[in-house]
């Protein structure tokens, strides 16, 4: 296996990472604690969850160059849904399907295909948007992390690594 998807394969374990322990901190979600926010100029908690659990899909609608609408569609898939076993099961979806596309890129087509988002004037590689996808990701799972604890769940730092 070539150096490029070595990479490509830690990245992705990351990514992986970063959706198991979403799922994790999702699933201790309880019904009445999803109208939460630590401000006003802030997400709810389940706006949050919502967001997070669409990154995968929405990210990847969006490196395939589909439109606004089109992102935005699949951005609200989730919309309505409470449950935090099947926003779970939806993240993971999401992931697998995302992780399907990139792996399906050939190393040269990961190293110099260029797709452009349609709120970006340039393109970027696929490599550059799966670095992009899981640093999103884990800038996500932070904030859930965060507002877990501010509503006094009891987690720590190892269940970002479990």
């Amino acid at each position: 296996m070539s150096g490029v998807l070595e990479i490509r394969d830690h990245l992705l374990s990351e990514l992986e990472l970063a959706v198991r322990t979403s799922e994790s901190l999702i699933n201790r979600i309880k019904p009445e604690e999803w109208t939460y926010t630590p401000q006003e100029n802030m997400r709810t908690l389940q706006q949050l969850v919502h967001h997070l659990v669409s990154i995968p899909a929405s990210d990847l609608a969006i490196l395939q160059e589909k439109e606004q609408p089109e992102v935005e569609a699949v951005e609200n898939r989730v919309q309505g849904i409470s449950d935090p076993e099947q926003l779970s099961r939806q993240l993971r979806e999401n992931f697998e399907s995302f992780k399907v596309y990139i792996t399906g890129l050939t190393e040269e087509e990961l190293l110099r295909k260029s797709t452009k988002a349609f709120y970006l004037d340039h393109g970027m590689v696929q490599s550059k948007w799966l670095i992009e996808v899981v640093t999103h990701m884990f800038h996500h799972r932070s904030q859930l992390f965060n507002y877990l604890k501010q509503l006094g769940h009891d987690i720590n730092f190892f269940l970002l690594y479990a």
